[in-house]
C-alpha cells in the first residue's frame, strides 16, 4: 500500500514516518517540492520516503492523508487534482481552526457543518474519514500514557474506509477506536481539538489525549 500525504508540517511528517516504519512507501507532498522540511524528512526517513508536489503525492498514494493547515486545504486539493482522490481512502487529519490575535483559536465551521463534511464535498468521489484530529502529533504513533492507551475517535460515510482506518490506527498503537458514524460526527470531533488546545494553553503542557471509559 503506497501512501500519499498532503502537507509537510508536524502532522504530515509524523504520520509519514509512521507509515514508513510499517514498511509502506510514502510520498510527502508540498506546494514546493524543494521545501527544506520535505528534503530533510526524506533524508532522515530512508528509502521508503520520497517527496514531491501535492499532485505527485495524490497520484502516488493508494491511501491519502490530508495534513494541511485549514487555510490551505482547499487550495492543496485543487493543486493535487480532485480526480486523483477518486475511490481512495482519505484520512482527514485537518481541523478548521481560526486564529485571532490575543484570543484562543476558534472554528471556521461548527454546529451545522464541519471541516470533514466540507472536505467530503470537495472530494465527492473519495472515501473520507476524519481521524488524528484530537491528539497532538507527538502522540500519534504508539501513544503511551500512565493511564493506558488513549482512544482514537473517527467518523465517515464509508464503512469500508473506516475499517481500513481502524486497521491503520491499530498498527500505529491505538487499540481503541471510537466510531461516531457518518461524517456529520466531525461537528463534534473538531471542537474536541479546541478542548485539547485550550487545556494545553492553560497548563503549558501538551502531553494529553482522550479516552472513553466503559463498563
Amino acid at each position: 500500500m503506497n501512501v500519499g500525504i498532503l502537507g509537510t508540517g508536524d502532522v504530515g511528517r509524523t504520520l509519514g514516518s509512521g507509515f514508513a516504519a510499517l514498511g509502506r512507501d510514502v510520498k510527502l507532498g508540498s506546494r514546493d517540492s524543494a521545501n527544506d522540511k520535505l528534503k530533510k524528512w526524506v533524508a532522515e526517513t530512508g528509502p521508503r520516503a520520497s517527496g514531491g508536489t501535492f499532485a505527485d503525492a495524490a497520484t502516488f498514494g493508494e491511501v491519502l492523508v490530508l495534513a494541511t493547515l485549514w487555510s490551505g486545504t482547499e487550495n492543496a486539493i485543487r493543486q493535487a487534482g480532485p480526480k486523483h482522490f477518486a475511490g481512495k481512502v482519505v484520512l482527514d487529519a485537518t481541523n478548521p481552526l481560526v486564529f485571532k490575535p490575543n484570543s484562543p483559536p476558534g472554528l471556521a465551521l461548527g454546529h451545522t457543518d464541519s471541516g470533514g463534511e466540507q472536505v467530503q464535498r470537495w472530494l465527492p468521489d473519495a472515501r473520507v474519514v476524519k481521524v488524528f484530529n484530537t491528539v497532538g502529533h507527538a502522540h500519534m504513533i504508539n501513544p503511551s500514557f500512565p493511564g493506558g492507551p488513549p482512544d482514537m475517535f473517527i467518523c465517515g460515510n464509508d464503512e469500508g474506509a473506516k475499517r481500513v482506518v481502524i486497521d491503520i490506527c491499530k498498527a500505529f498503537g491505538w487499540p481503541g477506536t471510537i466510531d461516531l458514524g457518518g461524517m456529520e460526527g466531525a461537528r463534534l470531533l473538531e471542537p474536541m481539538c479546541i478542548v485539547w488546545v485550550l487545556y494545553g494553553l492553560r497548563t503549558g503542557e501538551w502531553n494529553h489525549a482522550f479516552k472513553m471509559l466503559k463498563r
